[in-house]
């Protein structure tokens, strides 16, 4: 894989940290409250890979009104708390960038979550220090996935083409993101179906990050 690729762009939420579950926890727990009638699956599969601040205007379809004043700062408080307590690396992580230091790429983080929820995440995980500086997050950018924003900020400050990143990604949305930057994007399918991922147009699928590691000391 070296010929083609000097750079890898890791998206963060499913990817590096197993934070979905419990993000998709709150969030379905306070679209209940206002009272959606939706399970966690289901909140899973609408809201998974995008960003709660951009989708208001389908909650508040999903509940029949306006969301309250402050209803998301509170579910970004509670979404941290949560977090903090529970997250847990994905599988294999490690692995994935021993691999990619031992064989001479170059890596960043492109998130569409803040870069305050990485902190959180990739910190409690132990992650974080292997990743700075190059953690990018929609904060830092105008528009978040499906845009290429944040992947091209990340490319841009590693200082490499975005024709010669490989991305991976584990959403539809940020596939899209991935590919409309210019960039080569493999899907991880650990929460996925990989149908969804293939049909954004992931070059590959895989649902087990030592098959990636492989992939990377070819």
């Amino acid at each position: 894989m070296r010929p083609r690729f000097d750079a890898i762009l890791f998206d963060c939420d499913g990817v590096l940290v197993d934070s979905e579950p419990t993000t998709c926890g709150v969030l379905c727990t306070m679209l209940c409250e206002l009272g959606a009638n939706i399970s966690p699956d289901e909140t899973m599969r609408r809201f998974i890979g995008k960003s709660v601040r951009e989708e208001v205007t389908d909650i508040e379809a999903l509940i029949g009104q306006p969301i309250p004043q402050g209803w998301y700062q509170q579910f970004m408080r509670r979404r941290d708390e949560a977090l903090a307590e529970s997250v847990q690396a994905v599988a294999g992580i490690d692995s994935v960038l021993d691999a990619a230091q031992a064989h001479g790429f170059v890596h960043a983080v492109a998130s569409g979550a803040d870069r305050g929820k990485m902190r959180i995440t990739l910190g409690r995980t132990g992650l974080l220090d292997r990743l700075q500086p190059h953690v990018y997050g929609a904060d830092q950018v105008e528009r978040s996935k499906p845009h290429p924003d944040v992947y091209l900020l990340a490319a841009r400050g590693l200082g490499i083409d975005p024709a010669r990143c490989l991305v991976i990604e584990d959403t539809p949305t940020g596939t899209r993101a991935g590919l409309a930057a210019g960039a080569t994007v493999l899907g991880y399918c650990g929460r996925t179906d990989p149908r969804h991922l293939l049909a954004a147009g992931a070059s590959m699928v895989f649902d087990d990050m030592a098959r990636l590691a492989e992939l990377l000391r070819q």
